[in-house]
């Protein structure tokens, strides 16, 4: 475990660094309060180009080479050092962003006074040199939505990410082995490079709608044991901490809002209630009175067609109307099919809409779908039929009972005999001898009309006679 040791060199420098940060910050404060806020033109699902979008940003701070989670360390001691960096930012979402970082700064660190060979040295304090840490990160803002504030004023930030590290480092000890002047592949190059993954979070404060001031915390893993100058043993890797304070700049055209700290609830709740709407809505409102005032829906009899537009205004209830508001007759034959027992064939009012019976032709009555139930309607007709039996006591008569196509082949058949033998029954019970009477049953298989339509499909629900 390293312990805390600082400096007063690295101290001082510190303070200058939080001293300029906060002079700074109180500035723009200043500036922003003079300012006057623009109003949001944003929409919901308006996209990206109604807010700014990219943001860059200036930070300093302490570096250290330990990090919170603890670990091993190849030194005992630390000092914290000064560090500072660059940001650039776009903002893809309300959510999420992504970033790119630049970090540059000092790692201090010493063994107490004591002599230690871990490998690349004799040494007993150094300081390594991050000359440049570039990294890009994934960044989320888990305190967009909120549901207490139309406005947030705190966002609260965790990223990660993978980057790329340049460092060199140089002993304080003077006779310290060897000399920090070169490194990598026979000593070719200034710095040593290794890869990083940086993992942090931050506190954003919005101080105006263009400037944010953010402390953060950055946990880099380093991908190699030469960070320090010195390798542990067993398996070990470096690391470095960077605590910050900076300033985030907003880019882009001041009319538009920064996505960083847009509340999709309240733009959500300001579209829902956008007064254009509301004006909309209630012009609306008012061509409708108008038109109820005007009498244009005013429907007396309840056919559902309005007395401007019906020609037939007294339609009785129930009855069903065509566009007109004029009862529906198929057959044309004057009676509603409402009331008419053979809807699909001309027919007389005497006879409830059925035709008169002829010798030798074929009448239909219907049925209502998946019934084997005579129609009162009917009654007249099968009457009429059976005094012309009387009449003639040698006529005999055929029923022919039919079905439409719902239910399967054997169900059809037997409801179609069903409904031969109601007929049957009707005229026995009128006085016609059984055996005046022959009965067929074809089920569905000679339709009248198409079965695909219901008006067709009703014409099939039927029995025909004829009289011989």
């Amino acid at each position: 475990m390293l312990t805390f040791k600082l400096t007063i060199m690295n101290y001082s420098t510190i303070k200058k660094a939080f001293v300029f940060s906060l002079v700074a910050m109180l500035a723009l404060v200043e500036v922003s309060l003079a300012q006057t806020a623009t109003s949001s033109s944003a929409k919901v699902f308006g996209g990206r180009g109604q807010y700014r979008t990219w943001n860059v940003g200036v930070n300093a701070g302490v570096m250290a080479p330990i990090v919170a989670i603890g670990g091993t360390n190849d030194f005992t001691n630390w000092s914290p050092s000064l560090g500072y960096g660059l940001t650039v930012r776009k903002q893809i979402g309300h959510a999420f962003g992504i970033e790119g970082a630049f970090q540059s700064g000092k790692l201090t660190y010493d063994n107490g006074g004591a002599t230690i060979n871990l490998g690349l040295g004799s040494r007993t304090d150094g300081v390594t040199q991050i000359s440049n840490a570039l990294s890009l990160m994934a960044v989320a803002n888990v305190a967009t939505v909120d549901f207490l504030k139309r406005e947030n004023a705190i966002n609260f930030i965790v990223k990660a990410g993978i980057g790329h590290a340049a460092y060199h480092w140089d002993e304080i000890n003077p006779n310290a082995t060897p000399k920090a002047t070169a490194y990598g592949p026979d000593r070719d190059r200034k710095n040593i490079r290794g890869q990083f993954v940086p993992v942090g979070a931050a506190v954003k404060f919005k101080v105006s709608e263009r400037v944010n001031f953010d402390l953060g915390y950055t946990m880099n893993f380093l991908d190699e044991d030469n960070l320090d100058g010195t390798k542990g043993k067993g398996f070990s890797k470096d690391k470095w901490s960077y605590t910050s304070a900076g300033l985030e700049f907003s880019l882009g055209s001041k009319a538009k809002p920064s996505l960083d700290w847009v509340n999709p609830l309240a733009l959500m709740y300001d579209e829902l209630k956008d007064p254009t709407l509301r004006q909309e809505v209630e012009a609306l409102k008012g061509r409708v009175s108008a038109l109820e005032a005007a009498d244009l829906l005013k429907d007396s009899d309840g056919d559902g067609v309005a007395d401007k537009l019906d020609k037939c205004p007294n339609t009785e209830a129930g009855i069903k109307v065509d566009g007109s508001g004029c009862p529906l007759d198929v057959d044309a034959d004057g009676i509603p099919d409402s009331k008419d027992a053979c809807p699909t064939v001309k027919g007389t009012a005497a006879l409830n809409g059925c035709p008169e019976i002829v010798a030798g032709s074929a009448i239909a009555i219907q049925f209502e779908f998946n019934s084997s139930v005579l129609k009162t309607s009917a009654y007249s007709t099968l009457d009429k039929l059976s005094s012309e039996l009387k009449a003639n006591s040698s006529s005999i008569v055929q029923l022919d009972g039919h079905a439409s196509a719902e239910g399967t082949d054997e169900y059809n058949m037997s409801l179609s005999r069903d409904r031969a033998n109601s007929v049957k029954t009707y005229l026995v019970n009128a006085g016609i001898a059984a055996g005046r009477i022959a009965t067929t049953a074809y089920g569905e298989s000679r339709p009248l009309a198409s079965n695909s339509t219901e008006a067709g499909r009703t014409q099939n629900r039927r029995v025909e006679f004829k009289q011989q």
